[in-house]
């Protein structure tokens, strides 16, 4: 099975509640578009997690980019790398965890994942005047993890594929702490391509809950402190 959420934002523990929930294995499939980091008191700690997970797609947020640009920075500054990774574990609040490793990892992570049913970024897919998916290899960085417009429930984008995206917390659009999907006109929401797009931002650092959505069945799940 293949589960997807976003804006994790540091919730170690609510994150393991959600997996234990879910009744996660090695053959599962888990997707995270995003905003692992900051916010919450466990940042390093859930990276660390998430990246020891071999099953799992980990995608780049506004909040990790942020990060990396710091760091870029500092590196333009000094190649005095322990001063570098000092001013980096002031960054994050355990950040007494935070190693080369994980830095180098964070910098490796892609901005979007694509498949033949759905795309996942952060924040927003590219689009043109008449609403189609402009070539995500094309697309900034900045424009996957800080896009404004496509949160909005007009912003629906042409092509069959469905877009799984967060950033804005679900309760800022008024539609409380969960998962928000916007269905194709006609269809019946029996398969992933039914969607136009999925919102997955809980608010979980804020809220309290997080939730992932299970593309087979497409099936909702929440955990809570």
């Amino acid at each position: 099975m293949t589960y997807i959420l976003s804006d994790i934002h540091g919730e170690y523990g609510l994150f393991c509640r959600l997996m234990e929930k879910v009744g996660f294995s090695d053959g599962d499939t888990l997707i995270s578009c995003g905003d692992m980091i900051e916010k919450g008191k466990h940042s390093v700690r859930l990276i660390k997690l998430l990246f020891s997970m071999k099953n799992a797609v980990l995608l780049a947020g506004n909040h990790e980019y942020d990060f990396l640009k710091y760091y870029w920075a500092l590196m333009r500054e000094t190649r005095d790398y322990d001063l570098v990774l000092q001013k980096l574990r002031g960054y994050l609040p355990d950040d007494e965890l935070l190693d080369w490793e994980t830095v180098d990892r964070l910098e490796a992570l892609p901005y979007f994942y694509e498949t033949e049913d759905y795309i996942c970024v952060h924040a927003g897919v590219p689009l043109d005047r008449a609403g189609h998916i402009l070539p995500l290899d094309d697309a900034s960085p900045e424009q996957l993890v800080y896009d404004r417009a496509f949160k909005e429930a007009n912003v629906l984008p042409k092509e069959e594929k469905c877009v799984f995206f967060g950033h804005t917390t679900s309760m800022s659009l008024g539609h409380g702490a969960q998962i928000t999907r916007y269905l194709r006109e006609g269809k019946r929401g029996d398969h992933v391509r039914d969607y136009y797009k999925i919102h997955l931002d809980t608010g979980a650092w804020m809220s309290g809950v997080l939730g992932c959505f299970r593309v087979e069945d497409r099936k909702e799940f929440y955990a809570c402190r």
